[in-house]
């Protein structure tokens, strides 16, 4: 089993910047990929960023793309996601995701996730 704990969520003002933080333990040398994934309310789950452990393959979602950054620290466990530039319809529950075998953009396809951070951006 890998367990997540996100950290970093919380309120900002439209055009600025957020750091999330997600901590992986237990069996983490189990895990291939880490993601974020994020869901505003009524909405479904929108695929946000993933890297591959080795830090290779980043990739990301169109919305994001050129605004976010998603990076790793091996020897903290642990995966970012720089946000800047910040937009009101980027508030969501940001969740931090892992997988042993992929990196695919589906949330069906990944099997640990956290329990989320709130990241609202005011206009």
């Amino acid at each position: 089993q890998v367990q997540l704990v996100e950290s970093g969520g919380g309120l900002v003002q439209a055009g600025g910047s957020l750091r999330l933080s997600c901590a992986a333990s237990g069996r983490t040398f189990n895990i291939y990929a880490m993601g974020w994934f994020r869901q505003a309310p009524g909405k479904g789950q929108e695929f946000v960023a993933s890297v591959t452990w080795s830090g290779s393959s980043p990739d990301y979602g169109d919305s994001v793309k050129g605004r976010f950054t998603i990076s790793r620290d091996n020897a903290k466990n642990t995966v970012y996601l720089q946000m800047n530039s910040l937009k009101p319809e980027d508030t969501a529950v940001y969740s931090c995701a892992a997988d042993p075998s992929n990196n695919y953009r589906a949330p069906a396809t990944w099997v640990y996730w956290g329990q989320g951070t709130q990241v609202t951006v005011s206009s």
